[in-house]
């Protein structure tokens, strides 16, 4: 077990609970709550489609870069210690982003915004699975910290609109001083220090190579149409990003403490809840952003306009994420991803009908059923990534769902705005542009489906068992509770 200071009663640990979901609501939001400020970005800083992309994946690449680091020194030096230099440091971002002068010093200071926010949620969860320490309460834990990530994405386009239109878009970054602030001052009255009994070495190497795939290949992507896909410069990003995928793994394999550990990927429910999260929140990202332009751009709709249309949306999650919390904690999460997925594909088929004049009775039920997929998708994630973690490391253990978070939505906003960028330049019509687009979406929630239904059998629960063995044998770890809860 992981010295840490025991919490006196259930009242205190709910309280460290609201602490961490507090974090996790104010990063969360401030990956989703930039899409519906892009165009007043767009026209007060001049910004191209590919800056665009820039604004927001600069804080979700650094963020998913930085997530698995933040975790093994949180358990080193003290996760309560990391929790709040990354408050003070996601404050401090958001003030400069609020405050930049130009485009390139928006992007600068959203990965400052970033750097503190990867010390936010792997470190976190890392202070929840410490503090309770009774299986049925962890899960339940788990299961809320996992839709408070649903419902702060998806009210980021509604609480963004409202801001963008009364105070302008500096005002989307000014609204987490105070709560950053006041999550601080509660953590450092309320939050017990921990740490792990033998922390983890760092893997400089491993998280070099992350870095340099994530950040080489998400910049050939959205670089590449401007530069043009043979250019030495796209040539070269590229080709470093393809080093870097095959070298990693190779690396991993002979480190004694990898940044992630490739026998993690021998459990089919961790395997899946990866490629689940990259998937899922691909789709919300390229959601978000095709959606955002829509209803500015071409419905020319106001910001807060915009964000009432995605009410739907946000309705559904905050009704949805919950539920599937609960659903993952009595009957598992096959149920919770089949209709995730499910409803994903339904609404990226429905919207690649989209026009410039699309009705109410097309868009909202899109929206509805997208934010039904993504409220039900949260939780079953968080709990399969954690089945075949040892608690001692739990900081690496949130990482990992975090990071392949991040990745996704690195990833949609890159490739899916790419696909759209490039079939406006040559149909000149984003309505019909955004086809493509969608179909992507589909595609995206057509995988979660089928990954619900493969990694939720037996035989995946056993193999979430042998791995759990190998890291824990024992009967506390994180992984026991969550892989009975599989079979």
């Amino acid at each position: 077990m992981s010295r840490s200071i025991a919490v006196p009663d259930r009242r205190h640990r709910l309280i460290v609970l609201a602490i961490c979901c507090l974090s996790l609501f104010i990063v969360g939001l401030d990956n989703t709550v930039v899409n519906i400020a892009l165009p007043a970005i767009q026209h007060d800083l001049g910004a191209p489609a590919s800056g665009l992309q820039w604004v927001i994946d600069a804080y979700t690449l650094v963020l998913a870069s930085l997530l698995m680091l933040s975790g093994s020194v949180a358990d080193r030096i003290g996760r309560k210690r990391v929790f709040q230099t990354g408050l003070l440091l996601f404050v401090l971002g958001s003030l400069l982003c609020s405050l930049a002068p130009g485009l390139g010093w928006l992007v600068a200071f959203r990965a400052v915004q970033a750097v503190g926010g990867s010390m936010l949620n792997p470190v976190a969860m890392s202070i929840i699975t410490n503090t309770f320490t009774d299986r049925k309460e962890r899960a339940q834990a788990i299961g809320v910290w996992g839709g408070v990530v649903g419902i702060s994405m998806a009210l980021g386009p509604l609480i963004g609109g409202f801001l963008v239109d009364s105070a302008g878009w500096p005002s989307i970054f000014l609204i987490n001083i105070p709560v950053g602030l006041a999550a601080f001052l509660l953590t450092y009255r309320l939050v017990p220090e921990s740490r792990a009994p033998r922390p983890r070495r760092l893997d400089p190497v491993g998280q070099l190579l992350m870095v340099l795939l994530l950040g080489c290949g998400t910049a050939a992507i959205i670089e590449g149409p401007g530069h043009g896909w043979t250019s030495p410069l796209i040539l070269a990003l590229a080709g470093v990003a393809l080093a870097a995928l095959l070298v990693f793994p190779l690396w991993e394999r002979r480190v004694p403490e990898p940044l992630i550990d490739p026998r993690f990927f021998r459990s089919a429910p961790f395997t899946g809840a990866t490629v689940t999260a990259v998937c899922a929140f691909a789709a919300l990202a390229g959601f978000l952003f095709l959606n955002t332009l829509y209803l500015q751009n071409v419905r020319h709709y106001s910001p807060v306009v915009a964000g009432l249309w995605t009410l739907p949306m946000a309705g559904l999650t905050l009704l949805t994420a919950p539920l599937s919390g609960r659903i993952v904690g009595s009957r598992g999460p096959r149920l919770p991803l089949l209709v995730a997925g499910a409803a994903i594909a339904a609404s990226g088929v429905l919207l690649t009908g989209l026009t410039a004049n699309s009705s109410a009775f097309l868009l909202l039920p899109a929206y509805a059923l997208f934010g039904l997929g993504f409220g039900m998708v949260n939780a079953p994630i968080t709990n399969s990534a954690v089945s075949g973690m040892p608690l001692a490391q739990a900081g690496v253990a949130a990482a990992v769902a975090s990071t392949s978070r991040q990745v996704g939505q690195s990833l949609g906003v890159a490739v899916i705005g790419t696909v759209v960028a490039g079939a406006v330049a040559s149909a000149g019509d984003f309505s019909s542009a955004t086809h493509t687009g969608w179909w992507i979406v589909a595609g995206l929630g057509l995988v979660v489906f089928v990954l619900g239904l493969a990694t939720t059998t037996a035989r995946a629960a056993d193999s979430a068992a042998r791995v759990a063995a190998c890291f824990d044998p024992g009967p506390g770890g994180v992984q026991g509770a969550s892989v009975e809860r599989l079979r």
